[in-house]
């Protein structure tokens, strides 16, 4: 996910960033600088940023869970509720 931080304060998402593009994983988003660390809480916290969820499992099904993760095929997270 790219952030693009305005003057005034302000961020916004930079459009098409968070789509991978084909072929392409990036199960993991890295924040080095702790105002962009701030700026993304802040930015999920008032719902202008979303987590993509594709499928929630049961703690039972956890290994159900990790099979189908591990086919390759997810397009959001996968929650797993305990």
């Amino acid at each position: 996910m790219a952030i693009e931080q305005r003057s005034n304060g302000g961020a916004r998402r930079v459009p098409g960033a968070s789509r991978p593009r084909s072929g392409y994983r990036c199960p993991v988003v890295s924040v080095e600088k702790r105002q962009d660390l701030l700026t993304l809480a802040d930015l999920l916290t008032t719902g202008q940023v979303t987590p993509v969820i594709d499928r929630t499992y049961p703690l039972d099904e956890a290994a159900d869970a990790l099979s189908y993760v591990a086919a390759g095929h997810t397009r959001g997270k996968v929650v797993i509720t305990l």
